[in-house]
Parts: C-alpha cells; sequence; structure tokens
C-alpha cells in the first residue's frame, strides 16, 4: 500500500474517532498531498460533506486538476463521482468497492481511470461500522 491509501486510511480512522463515518480521502499532485479530508457529515450536520468534498475543499482553488490524482477509501458515490468529472481528475484510486458499489461506471465512462485495490483494512472497518451503525450508514447512502 503506498503512503497517499495511507493517509487516506489515516483521514477515515479520524472520522470515526470524531463520531463519524470512517471514509477518508487525499487530493495528490506531483507526488504532494495537496487537500484531505473525512466523511464529516455527522459532525457538521451536512447532507454533502462526503470524504472526497471534504478534502476537495481542503485542497482548495488548485487551478487544473487533469493532474491530480485522487485517492478514496470507499468507492466514491454519485455525488463525488460528478465532482471527480467536474473538475476533470482523472484518476481515482479506492481502497474498496465491497460495502458499496459506489459509481465507477459513470466515472470511467468518462475517461476516468479507477483504481480498486480491494484492501482488507479498508473493508474491515467499513463492515465493523455498518454492523454497529446500520442506521446511520443507511442514511448516508440515502438508503432510509
Amino acid at each position: 500500500m503506498d503512503e497517499f491509501m495511507k493517509a487516506a486510511i489515516d483521514e477515515a480512522r479520524q472520522g470515526l474517532a470524531e463520531g463519524g463515518i470512517p471514509i477518508g480521502s487525499v487530493l495528490v499532485k506531483a507526488g504532494k498531498i495537496i487537500g484531505r479530508g473525512h466523511n464529516r457529515r455527522v459532525q457538521k450536520g451536512s447532507p454533502t460533506l462526503h470524504a472526497e468534498i471534504d478534502c476537495l475543499e481542503n485542497a482548495g482553488r488548485v487551478g487544473s486538476y487533469k493532474d491530480t490524482v485522487l485517492y478514496s477509501t470507499l468507492m466514491p458515490c454519485y455525488l463525488c463521482s460528478g465532482a471527480v468529472v467536474q473538475f476533470g481528475i482523472k484518476k481515482v484510486v479506492v481502497g474498496e468497492a465491497v460495502t458499496f458499489p459506489g459509481g465507477p461506471e459513470f466515472m470511467m465512462q468518462r475517461g476516468v481511470e479507477v483504481i480498486n485495490l480491494n484492501l482488507d483494512e479498508c473493508v474491515s472497518m467499513m463492515t465493523d461500522f455498518i454492523e454497529k451503525n446500520p442506521k446511520l450508514w443507511n442514511e448516508d447512502i440515502g438508503e432510509l
């Protein structure tokens, strides 16, 4: 596992420690992390503050996103997949898509390279969370 996915996992753990949903993300440009974030829907009472959105917000305006890579511990949902496409991010690396399939086809159909690492650590972190917090998880993915 590379340093960028480790950083995304650290973000997920931070979100969990704050009482939120353990999903983390980092944005990389020229081999450096320029933004990081985690799902803060619970912490901020926000319907849209997913890890990838938090990460992009924390990166700020960076001009072109075409040479960036977005790392996320979980396959991005359609909201976050839409942000990837909207900003022209061409590569997304995810920790897993077992617990949530997300929108990989949406991104790939629009020229985004999607790499699923299928990491046991990411799967177990989400599986444990979902088992302990099914109502919160279903709210997060819009299935209440």
